[in-house]
């Protein structure tokens, strides 16, 4: 238990994180690679370039410091820190060079006006948090590693087939290299592939959800290309599209995340997801058609055209499984043939109007996936229709950051 002393210095820096956080994590970032650059065989580079890495953790920080009193309020988000953090191998051991580093950092920022005081604070208040990590992150270890087929780490997987499912987007069915059973999942987890890319220093990380419906064959993992004209080249996702292929292998780690199917409802559901962010949902639909096909079904798919929308064949089957089942496509850009097809909805974007017209339904739940422009947009139409935040459940890829909608 942290003093009540502690906890007021604590507080009281809330205002220098809102005005700083974003430097003292980046600076943060820069001394720990220097000082332990093998970390990096861990981290995405491509979110540290972009700085989203640094944002997410000064929010996580930030947060910290204000419920620093209630840390029980923080919990889910915790919670699902501690999934990525069990997916990318994060151990008990990395914590002490972590909690050493923004220390540091905190003082480099600070200078003067972080006090002997609030460093002590500071490092009170992380051995606090960082053994609430610890203690979450060791359970889901040991669930990992316990359930039938399991492990812990990281373990080899053969790709066993490879299906171009649109323009843009790519399946890989992956197989124990054992030819072992693969564990169960939650519909909506994801899972970590690690690549040594040649030419590249360091291994290189991604999370890729789950696009099957779970059984004991495979796994499957639909990607992005990503390669727009704007941002860099995404290594992993090119990498995997050009050089990997059927009969080569790939490490893994077992499934984790907290964004799933509810099971335990029977409550109509809506899944509203632009452009890759499908992925997801394409094995939560699959497991509400095989198990509860009786469900009341929405689905609504935003694209920028047909061309690169992946599953239209999978989603459309889905009407000889589901008995109330609805399926809206979303195109800015559609091209002649996606407005012959029958789910073709609407040109442009997903609006409020369009939401109240196609989505909403009495005591639905509203599961919503995509880029962060999209989920901004998804979120505001819906509390704009009077939805209630619990019953909007929400992911995107990547750190996890404030959306203020």
């Amino acid at each position: 238990m942290l003093s009540q002393k502690t906890i007021d210095i604590i507080k009281s820096t809330v205002p220098v994180l809102e005005l700083h956080g974003t430097q003292i994590t980046t600076v943060f970032y820069k001394n720990l690679f220097n000082d332990y650059p093998e970390l990096l065989n861990i981290f995405n580079h491509t979110n540290q370039n972009q700085g989203r890495q640094q944002t997410a953790l000064a929010n996580a920080v930030l947060a910290a410091a204000m419920y620093i009193d209630k840390l029980e309020t923080i919990i889910p988000v915790v919670k699902q820190i501690a999934q990525k953090h069990r997916s990318l191998g994060i151990k008990p051991e990395h914590y002490p060079i972590v909690g050493e580093h923004l220390l540091r950092a905190i003082k480099e920022v600070l200078g003067d006006a972080a006090t002997k005081e609030i460093i002590g604070a500071w490092a009170d208040a992380y051995g606090v948090i960082a053994q609430v990590f610890i203690d979450i992150e060791k359970e889901l270890y040991e669930e990992a590693s316990s359930q039938a087929g399991g492990w812990s780490d990281f373990k080899k997987f053969k790709v066993i087939d490879k299906v171009k499912e649109s323009d843009v987007i790519t399946s890989f069915y992956l197989a124990l290299a054992d030819q072992s059973s693969v564990p169960a999942f939650e519909p909506g987890q994801y899972i970590t592939v690690r690549l040594q890319i040649p030419g590249e220093t360091y291994l290189l990380n991604r999370q890729y959800s789950l696009s099957a419906v779970p059984n004991k064959e495979y796994f499957r993992i639909s990607v992005k290309r990503e390669a727009e004209s704007a941002k860099p080249a995404g290594k992993v996702s090119n990498y995997l599209h050009d050089h990997i292929t059927k009969g080569d292998f790939v490490e893994i780690t077992a499934p984790a995340g907290e964004f799933t199917l509810k099971r335990d409802v029977a409550t109509p559901t809506v899944f509203i997801s632009g452009g890759v962010g499908i992925t997801p949902f394409i094995s939560m639909v699959g497991s509400i058609a095989e198990n509860e096909p009786s469900r009341q079904v929405n689905f609504i798919h935003a694209s920028r055209s047909g061309s690169l929308q992946a599953f239209n064949q999978e989603l459309t089957a889905l009407k000889e499984r589901l008995t109330n089942y609805s399926l809206s496509f979303v195109y800015e850009n559609p091209l002649d043939q996606d407005k012959q097809d029958n789910h073709f909805k609407k040109q442009g974007f997903i609006d409020a109007d369009f939401l109240k017209e196609n989505a909403i339904a009495q005591d639905a739940d509203y599961y919503v996936c995509g880029p962060v422009p999209f989920l901004k947009a998804i979120l505001k139409g819906l509390k704009q229709l009077g939805v209630q935040d619990r019953h909007i459940h929400y992911e995107f890829f990547g750190p996890s950051i404030n959306l203020e909608v």
